[in-house]
């Protein structure tokens, strides 16, 4: 029995480095050429496995993606735990992070092009242990953190108590954020011709968030 264990343990572990090793792959090619022009092609011959092997992981492009997506939301969810712990009041670590997530977007275009697809995709039937199940489950672990947050600043009194239901108040500053950083990316040219920076209008864009849900305290 132990040694049959010890084997399906083998083949567990094979089987998770083989999974990160196309993702590490998908992720170089995708750096390289953007995801939407990255096929499955592209990713097999980069991590030297055939197509038929690479399908055994991932079922389509999109089954790629959404690989890409959950460890994407792993890095900011950690992102906004090393924020938050250094800040006691609820309001400031709200603001750390919106910093955290416009910093996120800076540092690791690929993961900010995969949860932007990802956030598009019309998600209708999710199966519990598929990759849009793991990456609807892990963007509930980053809401998570800010939610929390939300919740001590209405204790702590930094954070008014009547600013709605902590959830819907995290879901709505994410979405005016992230409808934010998406503008500075595809309206950069009406911006530069009204003279505003894409840094200034994410200052604006926090600075407004925060001020709307703070007591001022």
């Amino acid at each position: 029995m132990r040694r049959v264990n010890y084997l399906a343990e083998r083949r567990q572990e094979e089987k998770e480095r083989r999974r990160t090793e196309i993702l590490d792959a998908a992720e170089t090619v995708a750096a390289e050429i953007g995801i939407d022009a990255l096929t499955m092609e592209q990713v097999a011959r980069k991590v030297r496995l055939s197509r038929a092997l690479l399908y055994v992981y991932f079922q389509d492009k999109a089954d790629l993606q959404f690989g890409l997506c959950n460890r994407a939301l792993d890095v900011l969810r950690q992102r906004f735990v090393d924020a938050v712990a250094q800040h006691r009041a609820g309001i400031a670590q709200v603001e750390a992070c919106g910093r955290a997530y416009i910093a996120f977007v800076r540092d690791f275009p690929v993961y900010a092009e995969a949860l932007a697809a990802f956030q598009a995709h019309p998600v209708v039937q999710v199966a519990a242990d598929g990759n849009v199940g793991a990456c609807l489950l892990a963007g509930d672990r980053v809401h998570a953190v800010l939610i929390a947050s939300i919740e001590l600043g209405m204790r702590d009194g930094s954070i008014r108590a009547d600013a709605g239901p902590p959830q819907l108040v995290s879901f709505t500053l994410w979405g005016f954020l992230h409808g934010v950083i998406q503008l500075t990316t595809s309206k950069a040219a009406q911006l530069a011709h009204n003279g505003i920076s894409a840094q200034a209008l994410l200052e604006q864009a926090l600075l407004q968030g925060v001020r709307s849900i703070a007591t001022g305290r």
